[in-house]
């Protein structure tokens, strides 16, 4: 509903960037599979009911789970896969974004373990998973768009270099004049 209030609105996301088709589907399938992920982790959670602010949680796949980090891990897990459905840059920036979201996620979790502000639950694997799971997000989304050797025919080059992006225009050399 709200992405076509926008698309009516005429709203683009990122539309000072290029955009690339073939690098468009590396930014929707990271955005899927770690979407699919994170539905996946927060419906196995609200499974085992327990409370919702519970400091202590459930074991779910490993990782330390109550209900507030199963419906948060399912909204972000739809966001993703909203990411996937809209493709392009939209997708590439949610994934950066929501990969270090979810790295800071780790490091503030790390300083709260042990304590009662500790509301999502976690625990050290969680934070290892938080940290493993921004950074592939991150590389997800910065893939073919952050590199300091990017080639020519690469969107995200031509849109830095738009002076080296013209045509090069081939030398013409004057018209032979026969002597006669």
């Amino acid at each position: 509903m709200l992405f076509a209030r926008i698309k009516e609105a005429g709203v683009k996301f990122d539309e000072h960037l290029p955009v690339d088709h073939r690098l468009s589907q590396v930014y929707r399938v990271g955005a899927g599979l770690m979407g699919l992920v994170l539905l996946a982790f927060g419906i196995l959670g609200l499974l085992n009911k327990v409370g919702f602010f519970s400091t202590h949680g459930h074991t779910v796949v490993g990782l330390s789970s109550n209900g507030a980090l199963s419906v948060l891990s399912i909204f972000v897990g739809i966001l993703l896969f909203m990411g996937m459905v809209i493709g392009g840059n939209f997708a590439s920036s949610l994934n950066m974004v929501l990969g270090v979201l979810f790295v800071l996620s780790g490091f503030i979790h790390l300083a709260i373990l042990d304590t009662n502000a500790n509301y999502l639950a976690f625990r050290i694997p969680n934070v290892l998973f938080s940290f493993v799971f921004g950074l592939v997000l991150m590389t997800f989304g910065m893939y073919g768009r952050v590199h300091s050797h990017l080639p020519p025919d690469n969107p995200y080059w031509r849109q830095r270099h738009p002076q080296q992006d013209k045509p090069r225009q081939a030398k013409v050399s004057p018209p032979a004049v026969g002597r006669g």
